[in-house]
């Protein structure tokens, strides 16, 4: 009976920071020029390969408002490519750090 209240709390957790967190991304997209489809396609013409994590986020660099891409090629290691999300422009195209966002 323990671990099931247990399982429940962390389930319920993470599905509240999951949700947190989309409703974040969905706040700041109206403050974007570009779609994230199309900053999507951009990212993977900077650096092929498969999307395994995307999100909307204020960060310094170009206006401040930036779509970030997780990008894997085969085994290589994640590589993290920022798109501005104003200008459509890479501001961002390097192996994930140890600390990944």
């Amino acid at each position: 009976m323990k671990k099931t209240v247990t399982a429940i709390i962390a389930t319920s957790a993470i599905a509240f920071a999951i949700s947190a967190h989309a409703n974040v991304g969905k706040e700041l997209a109206k403050d974007a020029k570009i779609t994230i489809k199309e900053a999507r396609a951009i990212a993977l013409k900077a650096h092929p390969g498969k999307v395994t994590d995307e999100e909307l986020e204020k960060e310094d660099g170009g206006s401040g408002l930036r779509y970030s891409f997780d990008i894997k090629h085969g085994k290589a290691k994640i590589q993290e490519v920022g798109v501005d999300a104003i200008t459509g422009k890479v501001l961002e195209n390097a192996a994930e750090g140890e600390n990944p966002d």
